[in-house]
């Protein structure tokens, strides 16, 4: 079957896991959610990434960050631009998430980039999701 929109099925099986307090979690793989994920390792949310070579695709194993008392380190995930409703931002209009505390991934013609990252070359793109 289909998926209309595989990173945000990328994002549910990351809020998914954290709320069942899994170790790690698998996802099909693709070079814009390996994009994502070597963001999210970059900046903290998640500990490491793997590539797990299977049939008929690769998948991503994503290992959850907790804190000493279990607790995400991730405290929310969103889905900004949509494969119905693509949201595009200008580079004086890249959002800001939780004032600086979260992040804003956005997909620029340089590659994908952070909120801060974005700013700092002066360009903007789409916004593919917030997380904080």
């Amino acid at each position: 079957m289909t998926m209309s929109d595989p990173i945000a099925d990328m994002l549910t099986r990351i809020r998914n896991a954290q709320m069942a307090q899994h170790a790690y979690v698998l996802v099909p793989s693709s070079k814009i959610k390996r994009a994502i994920a070597k963001i999210l390792v970059d900046e903290g949310y998640i500990k490491q990434v793997e590539t797990v070579e299977s049939k008929p695709q690769a998948m991503l194993r994503l290992w959850i960050k907790y804190d000493a008392e279990k607790i995400p380190v991730i405290t929310g995930l969103r889905r900004v631009s949509k494969p119905g409703r693509r949201t595009y931002r200008g580079k004086g209009n890249i959002p800001w998430v939780l004032s600086g505390m979260g992040i804003a991934i956005v997909s620029t013609s340089r590659g994908l980039l952070t909120d801060r990252q974005a700013r700092r070359l002066g360009v903007g793109g789409e916004v593919i999701c917030e997380i904080w």
